[in-house]
């Protein structure tokens, strides 16, 4: 299952504007992930002679590889190209995923109640695709309709493209779909995209604002609760 799947048929709704889809973002928001990808960063950059300050973290997080990767290199002036960095980095997050990947509280619940309902779901990701496909391991394939990752997009998160990208797959209206995001890149791509945003903050808190919901938890969050929202005018 991959970004490049056609759409899943065109969905239509009669009468009241209704729920179509679900688009979930992944590391922080399914996935408790952020802590790996951190400590991997502070092991590169250790190997490489450098010291990451723990504020720089609220500034990576949530971000494609390429504005993380290239921050944290111009803010410790190391000696290494993006690519090299982003190839490193990679490898030392899949080596902690090897231990298995903790799910946040409320995620196997809600992509069952998802599926049960056949509310088409999909996995849209800044992380590269070797990640999302590993990580679907842990998640269960069968719960996506189509995924997204951040490596098959000319411009990721915070760019509306990937949650464009996911509801034209599906054949569906933006307009219609609620996203769950853990960071405020992730939020500010759904929101341009025109979607239906809840907001789960993980490492940095994400301010409420009109049009957006923001809750602690996806034990929060149930379908009932994700239809309430597209039934509210924008």
């Amino acid at each position: 299952m991959d970004s490049s799947l056609p759409a899943v048929g065109t969905l239509t709704a009669e009468g009241p504007p209704a729920l179509q889809a679900v688009l979930l973002d992944m590391d922080g928001t399914l996935v408790d992930t952020e802590d790996f990808w951190w400590s991997a960063e502070v092991e590169v950059f250790a190997e490489l002679g450098h010291v990451l300050r723990e504020e720089w973290r609220t500034v990576v997080v949530g971000g494609p590889m390429s504005r993380s990767a290239g921050f944290l290199i111009e803010a410790t002036a190391a000696d290494i190209a993006l690519e090299e960095l982003s190839t490193r980095l990679n490898n030392k997050f899949v080596e902690r995923l090897e231990a298995g990947v903790p799910l946040m509280p409320g995620a196997r619940r809600l992509l069952a109640e998802l599926a049960a309902h056949r509310i088409p779901a999909a996995l849209v990701s800044a992380s590269h695709r070797r990640v999302v496909d590993r990580m679907l391991g842990s998640l269960g394939r069968e719960n996506f309709a189509l995924t997204v990752a951040g490596d098959e997009l000319a411009r990721t998160k915070p760019h509306p493209d990937p949650y464009l990208t996911a509801a034209r797959r599906l054949g569906a209206d933006p307009a219609r779909c609620a996203v769950l995001e853990d960071t405020v890149t992730g939020v500010a791509a759904a929101e341009a995209a025109g979607c239906r945003v809840v907001a789960v903050p993980s490492i940095a808190p994400i301010p409420a604002k009109s049009g957006r919901t923001v809750v602690s938890s996806l034990e929060e969050v149930d379908l009932p609760f994700l239809r309430s929202l597209v039934m509210v005018p924008h």
